[in-house]
């Protein structure tokens, strides 16, 4: 019998993965806003399907997003 692993959080708190994003793979709009503040990677908190949530300057400012939305961020490389 094969054994099926789902990965529900079992601890009642949604799974967010916080990722980098380069701006150039952006739109257009958000890469000449980012551009205009020297920024050229941003961060992205994606929840477990896959759907960008929120795109943020800065890791920490993804990771105390998340957290204030009672979401568990996880590193995503």
């Amino acid at each position: 019998m094969k054994t099926r692993y789902t990965f529900d959080d079992q601890s009642g708190r949604g799974i967010v993965y916080i990722r980098p994003v380069a701006v150039i793979d952006l739109p257009a709009e958000v890469q000449t806003e980012a551009e205009s503040e020297g920024l050229d990677t941003l961060y992205a908190v994606y929840d477990a399907k896959g759907a960008r949530l929120a795109l943020v300057r800065d890791r920490q400012l993804a990771f105390s997003l998340a957290r204030q939305n009672d979401l568990a961020p996880v590193s995503v490389h």
